[in-house]
């Protein structure tokens, strides 16, 4: 591999003699991770897919989180496990910032750059189903992307946007007791992953990151609790892109300062040297050089993962705070329904309610809203939609009511439900579950009606049973070739 030379000579100026081990590391093949997903309850599986003959050591710093061997006959990224969202598969270093700070359950939680969904759903994991999880991305493909990730992993409580960092301050100034801004970068830390990285890579490419990497942060800022905790992070190399935009916050910034990570696994690592700490002499910093040195790094000669940088801020319990406006939702655009009858949010969950009774003795929380014909049950944290917040998905997505009598329920929901709970579920072994994946009928007996097809207790999907047949009702934008 070729890479920059003013690349190298900064490399080499930063690491002196361990420059040429960390030039070797870029010999050695990437091994890639994938993270087990605990909001699947169904544990049992998850502790024998931990025993799959590709999966390997665990990564040492993320909790449920493994390497696995890319060149088994088992392929982690093609399995129906992979479908079901019991595991997401995440690079190794990748892990590290949302691992700093865990969330404890009923934080209301801000991923501010969150595609394709690796860090919001690590997130989600940690606050198990209560709460509120943000997750936003400002380019609507990749929104899309980050979207279906939280839906496969069974995610409830996520509110999926789609906006540029500030356009967010103002719904939720001081609002999010954590927020996790892993920021656009150059990508250095990719280089051996991602050939784009290696051939778009200039000193001016990583300038530019550095200058928008500091406005992400100033509406990061604004949006955190007084007493809250903020993590930023990038998968770069360049000191202008981390300790110089830590080093810039904290001049701007003295309400914040750096603080170290609060989590035994990670500071396990740092004392074993798998995790370096930042320097305050690459960016003249030796006025914060104390707090400088709480930030992290990943090389990868000193652990098994890409490059990686991270720092977890702290504001002041006395910071200023600004008041939240009230959101009131526009009722009148909202009656709007093309001349059609108009179904009340009252009669859809009802018609939801007489479904879900059928399928599951699960209570399933929040506040049910209707957009349009499509049924959410919101976070309790976030009840109200918000005037001019572009969203792609409200909480959960119960499904859709049909010409205001009928109810169609949702992949998400069939996702979410917990297996164990449910009254009607269809079970199927590998083979099968292959031919579901591909959008395939599944012979069944006398069963009719809805079911939850389930391999080896995952959920998959829905299926309606009608004359020996399991009609298939995977997505079609889903379904394998």
């Amino acid at each position: 591999m070729k890479l920059p030379e003013a690349f190298c000579a900064r490399m080499k100026m930063m690491l002196g003699d361990e420059y040429e081990a960390f030039l070797s590391s870029y010999d050695r093949p990437n091994t890639p991770s994938l993270r087990l997903n605990p909001l699947k309850k169904n544990n049992i599986a998850l502790a024998d897919i931990a025993q799959m003959q590709c999966v390997g050591e665990r990564v040492p710093w993320a909790e449920n989180g493994y390497y696995y061997d890319p060149e088994s006959e088992t392929r982690p990224g093609k399995h129906p496990y992979h479908e079901s969202g019991a595991y997401y598969i995440q690079e190794a270093s990748a892990t590290l910032p949302a691992s700093l700070f865990p969330p404890c359950e009923d934080d209301k939680v801000l991923d501010l750059c969150a595609a394709p969904g690796g860090k919001s759903t690590q997130l989600a994991a940690f606050l198990n189903g209560s709460g509120l999880l943000v997750s936003n991305e400002i380019h609507p493909q990749r929104a899309a992307i980050l979207s279906q990730n939280v839906e496969r992993m069974g995610i409830r409580n996520a509110v999926v946007t789609c906006h540029a960092p500030q356009e967010l301050v103002p719904h939720f100034p001081c609002f999010f007791d954590k927020i996790v801004v892993d920021a656009p970068c150059s990508g250095e830390g990719m280089f051996r992953k991602e050939e784009q990285a290696l051939t778009m890579w200039s000193q001016e490419n990583v300038d530019l990151c550095a200058k928008r990497q500091k406005e992400i942060l100033e509406s990061a800022a604004i949006m955190l609790k007084p007493d809250g905790y903020l993590t930023y992070s990038t998968c770069t190399f360049a000191p202008e892109e981390n300790e110089g935009v830590i080093l810039h916050f904290l001049r701007d910034h003295p309400e914040f300062e750096v603080v170290e990570p609060m989590n035994i696994a990670v500071l396990d690592c740092i004392s074993k040297g798998l995790i370096d700490r930042g320097n305050p002499k690459w960016v003249n910093g030796e006025e914060y050089a104390e707090q400088i040195k709480k930030t992290l790094r990943i090389f990868p000669h000193h652990a098994n993962g890409e490059g990686h940088f991270a720092a977890l801020l702290h504001k002041s319990a006395d910071a200023p705070t600004v008041i939240m406006k009230e959101h009131k939702s526009d009722k009148k655009k909202q009656k709007e329904r093309g001349g059609r009858p108009q179904t009340t949010p009252e009669s859809a969950y009802k018609l939801f309610s007489e479904f879900i009774n059928d399928v599951t003795d699960e209570k399933l929380g929040g506040v049910p809203r209707l957009f349009g014909e499509q049924l959410y049950l919101c976070p309790n944290e976030l009840p109200s939609p918000r005037d001019g917040l572009k969203t792609l998905r409200h909480g959960l997505h119960l499904g859709t009511v049909v010409n205001g009598n009928r109810f169609e329920p949702s992949h998400a929901l069939a996702l979410a439900l917990d297996p164990s709970k449910a009254k009607k579920t269809f079970s199927i072994d590998l083979d099968p579950a292959i031919s579901y994946l591909r959008g395939e009928v599944i012979p069944c007996g006398d069963e009719k009606g809805w079911y939850v097809i389930k391999y080896d207790g995952f959920p998959l999907g829905w299926g309606k049973a009608s004359s020996s047949m399991m009609k298939n009702h995977y997505p079609k934008g889903l379904r394998k070739q």
